[in-house]
């Protein structure tokens, strides 16, 4: 599959291989801080993180700010915001 030749800049700028999640059942989002549906959605993400990553989910949270403006932090203040406020464990990537 074409996806595994991807790379993308994790939330910290670091380049990750798609080849990582070979073999796992993926789930990209779109995330946003300043969505109504953010704190719903971040809250179910980790639940659904927490559940299932031992059995080999993984979820890919790509921050956009192309939907209404409502991501306008920064990559750190994107990161800091998930992980303080709802302690994301999973994969976060460069808006």
């Amino acid at each position: 599959s074409q996806f595994y030749s991807f790379t993308a800049k994790d939330i910290h700028g670091q380049d990750v291989s798609m080849e990582k999640y070979r073999g796992k059942v993926v789930l990209i989002v779109n995330v946003a801080s300043e969505c109504g549906f953010t704190d719903v959605n971040y809250r179910e993400l980790v639940a659904l993180h927490n559940k299932y990553s031992k059995e080999g989910l993984a979820i890919l949270a790509f921050p956009c700010n192309q939907f209404g403006k409502q991501e306008p932090k920064r990559n750190y203040g994107i990161y800091r915001f998930a992980v303080d406020y709802y302690g994301v464990q999973f994969d976060m990537f460069s808006k």
